[in-house]
């Protein structure tokens, strides 16, 4: 039936007719050009406006986000592709093209800063901003960090990107990774706007998700570089006098990635650990024990050992975004672009171009949709939404890849909501009656990574935003193009505001106009 005849049958019918939602996107905020680039390994030339060079924007991701009544609180990450392909992929060879510089080892920073590793070469400071949507102003936080004290600024510049934000009983916290895997954490109340300090937790290396829930807050972190010893969740106990008081309430075999809460209970995702032995350290979803948390071992009630057929591509899984929305608990996977490439390539290196191709095309994963309800107990359903019933899987004995059965037959679709670029689930938030979720989509930058690589389609570019209006209903796209700009190619953070969202984009194309963080509201309205 189409939309006109279900139209006429439903008035004479007299059913009532829901018209379709529309969306309106205003761009709140967007990272501008912040220092001049003149070819790799040479000073920097003054500026930004740049008389020599070309302007370049470091600030990269709305890395963590978080509100207050009208206020929007996020810290930023700078050149956090390229941070990424020093660290977790080993790649720290330098590189420029038309969109972005990695720079490594041949960065000024890098050379003027022995302490920083050449992976971690194109570090810069993150920032602080507020966005009060009262007055409508959005002002950089940043100095107030800066000239508190010494230390205090010395730990903003040694942070690798404030990654995590949270709030409660009006004091705004941020978090984020630092150049010795040790863990800062900086707080501000949210009355005054006045920066209240910083505090460096060394037992943890890492930290994703702030979570309220019962009237406590929780943060997810990892424990090592990037979190690849094990992980933790931790309750906040401070306040505006003495805002960095946390306390371990659970240990986990892998870091903690995003929380969520569902029937008095706390369920975090987690990324695999460096070298995974077991399910457990693999990327998964984990119950807490019923709220308040004062002991009790928490359960493993998913892991990509029960999906994933090739056993190498199974330990680079990380498991993201996790909303509990309409009686279910939704998760979705994550798959650092090349990842699993490079993992197979060391293990079993190809011959020939055309095997070593195809070991490329073999290893890619796009995200995988799941739900779940009743976790953790007897009557525990799993749902596969949107993913694959067959999965390559590599033969080292015969040098071959095979179509290995996954066990799970998906609900609505494949994996990537149909698209294959579609690599994480980065967040999902629950806004009125609708889950939405925000996908990293990395077709863009495909042809940044190799001359060779095949075309991919520019109505495709750019991250995507889902939407389940319904639990019986499948996903509808909001905006498959980086929500106004293709540049955009992930949607890092969500946080709900009634029926609307705020939504923080990461765009690490730091040599074009278009490039940086973008801070925008989503408004969600009936068709008209």
């Amino acid at each position: 039936m189409n939309a006109l005849a279900g139209l006429v049958t439903a008035v004479l019918l007299g059913t009532p007719v829901t018209a379709p939602d529309t969306y309106s996107f205003e761009l709140i905020g967007k990272a501008a050009a912040d220092e001049c680039f003149a070819g790799i390994g040479n000073p920097y030339p003054a500026g930004p406006p740049c008389a020599q060079g070309q302007p370049k924007v470091n600030q990269a991701y709305v890395w963590g986000l978080t509100r207050v009544g009208r206020q929007v609180w996020f810290g930023t990450g700078a050149n956090t592709h390229c941070l990424t392909s020093g660290s977790s992929l080993g790649d720290a060879n330098p590189v420029v093209n038309a969109d972005y510089v990695c720079e490594f080892g041949e960065s000024q920073v890098a050379k003027n800063n022995p302490t920083v590793p050449d992976a971690l070469g194109d570090v810069r400071p993150p920032q602080v901003w507020l966005f009060d949507a009262a007055t409508g102003s959005l002002t950089n936080r940043s100095d107030t960090v800066m000239g508190a004290s010494a230390a205090d600024a010395t730990r903003l510049r040694r942070t690798l990107g404030l990654r995590a934000a949270g709030n409660l009983n009006g004091v705004v916290l941020l978090a984020g990774p630092t150049l010795s895997s040790t863990l800062n954490v900086f707080a501000f109340d949210a009355v005054t706007k006045r920066f209240l300090g910083s505090r460096t937790l060394a037992q943890y290396g890492n930290a994703r998700t702030f979570l309220a829930a019962e009237g406590s807050l929780y943060l997810g972190a990892g424990i090592g570089p990037d979190g690849s010893f094990g992980g933790a969740v931790l309750r906040w106990r401070g306040n505006r006098i003495t805002p960095f008081l946390f306390e371990k309430v659970a240990t986990l075999p892998a870091q903690a990635a995003d929380l969520a809460y569902q029937d008095g209970r706390i369920y975090a995702t987690t990324w695999s650990t460096a070298r995974p032995t077991s399910d457990a350290q693999r990327g998964g979803v984990w119950r807490s024990p019923p709220l308040p948390l004062d002991g009790g071992a928490w359960t493993q009630v998913w892991n990509a050992g029960s999906y994933e057929t090739d056993p190498l591509i199974r330990d680079t899984y990380g498991v993201g975004g996790v909303a509990a929305y309409d009686g279910w608990l939704y998760w979705g996977t994550m798959h650092v672009p090349l990842k699993a490439t490079k993992v197979h390539q060391k293990a079993y290196p190809q011959p020939t171009d055309e095997a070593k191709r195809t070991q490329i095309r073999m290893t890619q994963r796009a995200t995988s949709i799941w739900r779940g309800r009743d976790l953790g107990t007897p009557q525990q359903r799993i749902e596969l939404l949107y993913g694959e019933a067959v999965l390559p899987a590599y033969r080292p004995d015969t040098g071959t890849w095979t179509a290995a059965p996954t066990g799970w037959t998906p609900r609505h679709g494949k994996s990537g909501f149909g698209n294959s670029f579609n690599n994480y689930t980065w967040r999902m938030a629950v806004a009125g009656d609708r889950l939405y979720v925000g996908t990293m989509d990395w077709s863009y930058i495909v042809q940044d990574l190799s001359d060779q690589a095949p075309p991919t389609d520019p109505a495709g570019w750019g991250g995507d935003l889902w939407t389940f209006p319904s639990a019986d209903a499948p996903a509808e796209a909001v905006d498959v193009r980086g929500l106004g700009n293709h540049l955009n190619y992930g949607i890092r953070n969500m946080v709900a505001d009634g029926d609307d969202l705020y939504v923080g984009m990461a765009n690490p194309m730091n040599l074009r106009a278009g490039g940086g963080w973008e801070l925008i509201r989503l408004v969600r309205g009936p068709h008209s």
